[in-house]
């Protein structure tokens, strides 16, 4: 059973962190008027997952202007493009545009396109994990677990400011292993009742009104789930699957480790609150 309620003392998300890192925040902010369109291109989509069509990584989407832009943007609410609405790319888009000269893209250079966007995707990976431990290094409780987590922020500075052609030849197994080791020390150590769950699988469950505070939904299927009106403090969200989940009346503001992605993707409305480095969907507006 997923440990929905844990009795101990909280220690939650840091609103306004007082760190050497807490301008960070503004790197993995998406910023589509630098980017050349590199999520529409270099990435795989499916039609299934509320994208305009199946189409492979490396091919443009159909509706990708010369400009870069979207030529159906303003319509992808009416079409239900939920994969677009919901895609963030932790700014990872304009990083990998502007890691290359002035001009040279996969579109004016194609023979430099399979190099872009591989860039891409490991800035993509990169963002994310700094995401997290941007984070998790204001959650930390002791020294050891401080020192660890900055130590990886300062090495994922030095990988994202490699050379593209020494970045693209970077491992990132060992580095990926060491951000979750501690992302799970952070998540499961404050607190000795806190344990990882088993079952993860809570698609479509009815939660409503419900007291989740502490929950561990960490990696969990949540598809659809109606979390309307829940008590969310202290709440781990890492990794979940969010998509179609109703939070409407629901505070989110002390969850743990949600992402814009996550939260482009379920159904909020006015009441509902979030942390303050999300950014309320545009899409709410009319619920």
């Amino acid at each position: 059973m997923i440990n929905f309620h844990v009795k101990r003392e909280r220690k939650l998300p840091k609103q306004v962190r007082n760190n050497k890192y807490s301008s960070r925040d503004d790197e993995l902010k998406i910023d589509c008027g630098k980017c050349s369109g590199l999520c529409c291109v270099a990435l795989y989509c499916a039609k299934s997952d509320g994208f305009p069509s199946d189409k492979p990584a490396g091919k443009p989407c159909e509706y990708l202007l010369n400009d870069f832009r979207c030529a159906i943007h303003h319509e992808l609410k009416e079409r239900k493009m939920k994969g677009c609405l919901a895609y963030d790319c932790f700014g990872a888009g304009q990083k990998a545009t502007r890691s290359f000269p002035q001009g040279v893209n996969w579109m004016t250079k194609p023979s430099d396109a399979d190099e872009i966007f591989a860039v891409f995707r490991i800035l993509f990976q990169m963002h994310q994990y700094l995401w997290y431990l941007l984070e998790a290094v204001g959650l930390a409780d002791d020294e050891n677990t401080t020192r660890e987590i900055e130590r990886l922020i300062d090495e994922n500075e030095r990988i994202t400011g490699l050379d593209v052609r020494r970045l693209v030849e970077v491992d990132l197994g060992g580095y990926k292993s060491n951000v979750d080791r501690w992302l799970k020390e952070v998540s499961f150590k404050r607190g000795s009742d806190r344990r990882e769950s088993k079952n993860k699988n809570v698609l479509g469950k009815n939660f409503k009104g419900a007291n989740l505070e502490d929950g561990d939904f960490t990696m969990s299927l949540m598809i659809a789930a109606n979390l309307k009106g829940c008590k969310l403090d202290g709440a781990n969200f890492l990794g979940a699957d969010l998509r179609d989940a109703n939070i409407k009346n629901t505070d989110l503001s002390k969850c743990l480790f949600l992402t814009q992605m996550q939260i482009n993707s379920v159904i909020g409305n006015k009441q509902t609150n979030l942390p303050l480095r999300l950014v309320r969907p545009t899409s709410w507006d009319d619920q």
